[in-house]
């Protein structure tokens, strides 16, 4: 599995706050399944002044820091991008960083306000080449007010990603059942760890992979956690993919949602 989506650097955001925590994360990842991670720590002016020179350099630090202590696992870079007005231009100047270098970049809504022009920020992005990946809208508190948007952004061309432990019920109930809805309308391209720590936001996959399959079956479940993550970093066009598609959520016994609601 590739997971897109995780802050495991150590010292440079919220996540792993050392690099004895950072290698633990990192075999905590390796023991879930993951083979590559993209760090991704957040960009966020005023609190976590990151750049891309220093996250490439913290990122060749800690890849020679796995080497070293003989972790399997492969880093690159990225950041959680939050939504600004010269997003397209930072992108092109090489300001903002994309994932691993290609067309991709994760695009992170507040958490609490929907901001304005969302929208527009989408499609002057892909009008400029780049594929926002946007990210655990499922835990946004705004999110069953304005679902339609990112059934819209979806349709303009942008990608959704949902956090595994949302799937897993690690956010609770309401948050579980936007993530299935998200799922069984076929908006979701990626489900990533956004691991944190050591506890309960590990930068794990296996619990979240066990939880797709009987919703979606095992091939989305494959493009889910590792073709379209792959396509990611060999900086694929998303038409060279297949993408998510709205169908019933299958069960455990094989039988769609709805017939195990209703019967038949």
């Amino acid at each position: 599995m590739i997971d897109i989506h995780c802050h495991m650097l150590p010292g440079i955001d919220d996540g792993a706050r050392d690099l004895d925590t950072a290698l633990a994360m990192a075999r905590q990842a390796v023991d879930s399944g993951i083979t590559h991670t993209i760090c991704t720590p957040h960009i966020y002016p005023g609190l976590y002044e990151n750049t891309v020179e220093g996250i490439a350099k913290a990122t060749t630090a800690f890849q020679n820091a796995l080497t070293e202590a003989g972790i399997p696992l492969d880093v690159s870079y990225g950041a959680d991008i939050q939504i600004v007005p010269d997003l397209v231009q930072s992108l092109q100047s090489g300001r903002l960083p994309t994932l691993h270098g290609s067309r991709y970049f994760l695009f992170e809504p507040p958490h609490h306000i929907q901001p304005p022009g969302m929208l527009e920020l989408v499609h002057s992005s892909l009008a400029a080449g780049y594929v926002p990946v946007i990210t655990h809208p499922e835990r946004l508190t705004w999110v069953e007010g304005s679902y339609d948007q990112f059934v819209e952004a979806a349709r303009l061309g942008a990608w959704i990603q949902l956090t595994g432990g949302s799937l897993t019920g690690v956010w609770g109930p309401r948050v579980k059942a936007i993530t299935e809805r998200f799922l069984r309308d076929g908006l979701t391209h990626i489900v990533a760890s956004d691991g944190h720590n050591l506890s309960n936001r590990g930068p794990v996959l296996a619990a979240a992979r066990e939880a797709l399959l009987p919703l979606v079956g095992e091939a989305e479940t494959e493009r889910l956690l590792q073709e379209r993550p792959a396509a990611v970093l060999a900086d694929l066009a998303p038409d060279q993919l297949q993408p998510p598609a709205p169908e019933p959520l299958v069960t455990q016994a094989g039988r769609p949602w709805w017939q195990r609601l209703f019967g038949g």
